[in-house]
């Protein structure tokens, strides 16, 4: 036989069938309403209490929250931001990168600077310097200073550096030719005006090709440290951090010093890991004693 169907919750409750009835009528949960009639029996004075007393929700659900639609923007894909992202996704998934992270006193450097700013018509930046050490130390480790074409690693004769200046759409690589055979004063001028043509839409294609090396420097934006993207044909990139105010310890004492990072990205193919570091020291050496850059 088909089993007896469960009774309703409230028939467990005790109350006169007139209760009932004016609970269903006035909307009363019967298991709210305390009886006041014989052996707690709910009764119809206890329905009219409850009814005429605002109910008041022991864990009521938390109240909606209405938020704005979300919002965003769609931006259409510059021409600039298209070849940034084909030519540095193909070098990221295509040239096993490494990297080599050395860190430079930069004590010596701040000073030449400030003498040859003091004397000079053309103030001197640090980067400058580094495009100047790395255009030296390119000479120093022609390996570094060569490209991967498939069939043939090509090492350059020529020292063609390139500088990355930001943009409005992306990034631009404007390129110092020749740069070991040029003064800090000749480099100076040159990426200063890289960076003010660049800044007004004036670059040419010819100023961004050729490069056989890049250099990325992050330091006036405050970044200590980083890794950068190696840039095709190049088989490697210098990533340039700030320079930092830090404790460092010189004949056995602790002292106030001046440490710029320096990270160089390797394409593996073509430079191997003491290559690299050799070329890295070489780049340190010069900055340390900038005076063997002019030589």
């Amino acid at each position: 036989p088909a089993a007896a169907p469960a009774p309703a919750e409230d028939s467990r409750v005790k109350a006169s069938p007139l209760a009932k009835s004016l609970a269903a009528e006035k909307g009363v949960d019967l298991r709210a309403v305390t009886g006041s009639g014989e052996g707690g029996r709910i009764v119809k004075r206890d329905i009219e209490t409850a009814a005429s007393t605002p109910a008041v929700a022991s864990s009521a659900a938390p109240t909606a929250v209405s938020y704005p639609s979300s919002g965003y923007q769609d931006t259409p894909i510059s021409q600039m931001r298209k070849t940034i992202a084909k030519r540095l996704s193909e070098s990221k998934f295509t040239a096993p990168h490494f990297y080599l992270t050395m860190s430079v006193d930069m004590d010596a450097a701040i000073e030449a600077r400030q003498a040859l700013n003091a004397i000079g018509d053309h103030k001197i930046s640090f980067n400058d310097l580094v495009v100047k050490a790395v255009a030296k130390g390119l000479k120093k480790h022609p390996a570094v200073n060569s490209a991967w074409l498939g069939d043939v690693i090509r090492t350059n004769y020529d020292v063609h550096v390139g500088v990355a200046v930001a943009v409005e759409d992306g990034l631009l690589v404007p390129v110092v030719r020749h740069a070991d055979a040029k003064s800090l004063t000749q480099i100076s001028a040159e990426v200063k005006d890289f960076a003010q043509r660049a800044k007004t839409k004036k670059l040419q294609p010819a100023d961004w090709e050729g490069n056989t090396f890049t250099i990325s420097n992050l330091g006036m934006f405050g970044i200590d440290q980083f890794t950068a993207i190696v840039n095709p044909p190049d088989s490697c990139i210098l990533a340039v951090g700030g320079i930092q105010s830090v404790p460092v310890v010189k004949n056995g004492q602790v002292v106030p010093g001046n440490i710029m990072k320096l990270t160089l990205s390797c394409d593996h193919r073509v430079v191997d890991g003491a290559t690299g570091s050799a070329f890295l020291n070489s780049v340190k050496a010069f900055l340390e004693s900038p005076v063997t850059m002019m030589l």
